[in-house]
């Protein structure tokens, strides 16, 4: 057990796998914006407003006025055959500050498709310390579109910012300290971190087979959330009402004051789990190798079924 604890210290510091009284944090309502507070704030100075996307197709066809294009492609590695890895941090600081990114900067992030890709830039910024001067677009690119609000073809002229990164290591959690906190839940004993995974529930049963997988299932003692069911519709990506967020996890085990880990198949979908659970105020973490890496690694193993071990 003290090799168990040691390993969690180290690698996730401020996430215990021991039981503590913690207090639940209010909601962030700062992290997420309106498409009628974008439109009224458009003309701040400090706002630096982000359009990540594959590629500059849709955002050549119509973006929101000012909107800077990050190609998501930037925002990614394969590092030892795992996919959808963090670039170095010199080199996300540079594509940051090239888009304009001060240390003072409001930044709103939007996207195409349910707002995914959003809430993925929204993790790497937390991680590189801007996670407090962050939010997202509620309902994205799609709301705006719908509501019949202007848009643009023109991309905007870009100075470039002065943004330094202040490492937050704490966002991201390694292969190990699930595979500990794995282990103390599934035995019992006492703990305060619920590892979440984000996936369909097809995936994380198991029914799901990805020939490119040698294990299908769900890392054992995880709960499951998948994250489009956090959201009104695919049609209306818009988060759904606090009070039935808050109800959707604490019935997956996640109550008040309960630390989380969040994955998924490659570190997308779980990034959606990430931004979401901030934003209720949960203090939350996610394995970036996700079930990429821990199905191919030795001596793991898996659970399929709807139970959690």
């Amino acid at each position: 057990m003290k090799r168990i604890f040691f390993l969690i210290l180290i690698s996730i510091p401020l996430i215990s796998v021991t039981a503590q009284k913690t207090k639940p944090v209010a909601v962030r309502k700062q992290m997420l914006v309106s498409t009628d507070w974008l439109a009224k704030n458009l003309q701040q100075a400090k706002l630096v407003l982000i359009h990540v996307g594959r590629g500059t197709k849709n955002y050549d066809a119509g973006h929101i006025p000012g909107a800077r294009f990050l190609d998501y492609g930037d925002l990614i590695v394969t590092r030892s055959g795992v996919v959808n890895e963090l670039p170095p941090v010199e080199k996300l600081q540079q594509l940051f500050a090239k888009l304009g990114v001060n240390n003072d900067s409001r930044v709103v992030l939007l996207c195409e498709g349910q707002g995914i890709m959003a809430a993925r830039t929204y993790w790497t910024l937390d991680y590189l310390g801007l996670g407090d001067n962050a939010a997202l677009l509620d309902g994205g690119l799609e709301k705006w579109k719908a509501e019949k609000r202007e848009v643009s073809t023109t991309a905007p002229e870009i100075k470039a910012g002065n943004f330094t990164p202040r490492l937050h290591p704490k966002v991201m959690v390694s292969r190990e300290a699930v595979r500990d906190i794995s282990w103390v839940t599934v035995n019992g004993e006492p703990t305060d971190t619920v590892i979440l995974d984000a996936r369909q529930p097809e995936g994380y049963t198991g029914e799901m087979k990805r020939p490119d997988f040698p294990l299908n299932g769900h890392i054992p003692g995880a709960g499951n959330v998948y994250w489009m069911n956090t959201l009104t519709s695919k049609e209306s990506p818009t988060l759904k009402p606090i009070a039935e967020l808050q109800k959707m996890y604490e019935e997956a085990g996640l109550t008040p004051g309960k630390k989380v880990v969040t994955y998924c198949w490659i570190g997308m979908m779980a990034s959606h789990g990430y931004f979401t659970l901030k934003y209720l105020g949960y203090d939350v973490a996610m394995y970036d190798g996700s079930f990429t890496e821990w199905a191919k690694s030795e001596g793991v193993t898996v659970v399929t079924g709807k139970n959690r071990k």
